[in-house]
């Protein structure tokens, strides 16, 4: 998502896949360079962390309470991070994506696409 809350990249995944290690994929597809990643402590993996800031990038991913070596997080950029939490929750009053009725991937991206260029010219 970029500061306004309009998706740059979808990657859709298994119900039952942990989104931390999807991660990666979905950050080599968008240039970090000079952009602050904000996400929540499930992606503050290592290793997102340092690609991220080898991209030449920042982030804003406050640590896990399990993790031995925490770092310093920005609360007020954070709270930003709502921008995000308010698509996905528009998405899914579209009846179609929060119960994922479509059989194929395929079916069910297209309809996230309309459904995500539907929100955004509101």
């Amino acid at each position: 998502m970029d500061a306004l809350g309009n998706p740059i990249v979808f990657h859709i995944t298994a119900g039952n896949v942990n989104e931390g290690p999807i991660a990666l994929t979905l950050l080599e597809q968008v240039s970090l360079t000079e952009v602050n990643v904000v996400a929540d402590r499930a992606y503050g993996a290592k290793t997102n962390r340092d690609y991220i800031t080898e991209q030449g990038g920042t982030y804003t991913i406050p640590p896990k309470i399990t993790v031995k070596e925490q770092w310093e997080t920005n609360w007020w950029i954070y709270k930003e991070r709502h921008v995000i939490e308010c698509f996905f929750n528009r998405l899914k009053h579209f009846r179609r994506l929060a119960t994922r009725y479509d059989k194929t991937t395929r079916i069910f991206r297209t309809f996230l696409y309309i459904a995500s260029i539907l929100l955004m010219t509101r």
